[in-house]
């Protein structure tokens, strides 16, 4: 069921440890990962993720949150959306 699928855009300058970092953050919080994109151009680290937060162990917000301080700490910037209104978003 779409009410649970986010979609969550990471981006910033390549380093080691972006992944790791972000994926930590999900599995600590029971957030399953269903699908996973990433590119480097030219240095520039972008990676999009595909996650299922039905059985979660906080609410979207509160993940929203942990997942931007995350990012701040690595230094990238996190979105994190609620996949049909990311949809929507891009509709062209």
């Amino acid at each position: 069921m779409d009410d649970y699928k986010i979609i969550i855009t990471v981006s910033g300058t390549d380093k080691v440890g972006i992944v790791s970092g972000i994926s930590t953050v999900l599995s600590e919080y029971k957030v399953n990962i269903e699908d996973i994109k990433q590119t480097l151009m030219q240095g520039h680290f972008v990676m999009f993720m595909l996650c299922d937060i039905q059985n979660a162990k906080v609410n979207f917000k509160e993940l929203k949150n942990i997942l931007i301080k995350t990012g701040n700490k690595l230094e990238v910037e996190v979105w994190v959306q609620k996949k049909g209104i990311f949809e929507k978003m891009h509709m062209v």
